[in-house]
């Protein structure tokens, strides 16, 4: 009851909640994984997340909302993706951003 009130608190705190041992696995995992290095494909920092948004299976709207803009403006930037990195779709944006290191499996 105490470990949950604590998690309950801190979680109300803005803190992260991860158990010990996860905790010690995650950062193990991290320090063994050779850095990836991403090619200079022109792409906006903003180009970047809506391309991981795109890659964790949101659609535009999900995007927009996430982003905090407008659907037009999330089409504007996946359109801007697509030319950048010669893409035809959704499916090869995704592939893309495993690929290149942009979200792990």
């Amino acid at each position: 009851a105490e470990s949950i009130a604590h998690a309950l608190r801190s979680a109300a705190a803005g803190l992260s909640i991860v158990d010990s041992e996860l905790q010690g696995r995650l950062v193990a995992s991290v320090g063994t994984r050779p850095p990836v290095e991403r090619p200079d494909d022109g792409l906006t920092p903003r180009e970047v997340d809506v391309l991981r948004l795109i890659a964790a299976g949101l659609s535009n709207g999900e995007i927009a909302r996430h982003l905090v803009v407008s659907e037009a403006t999330v089409k504007t930037h996946v359109n801007h993706v697509f030319s950048k990195l010669g893409l035809r779709d959704r499916a090869q944006a995704v592939s893309y951003a495993y690929r290149t290191g942009l979200v792990q499996p």
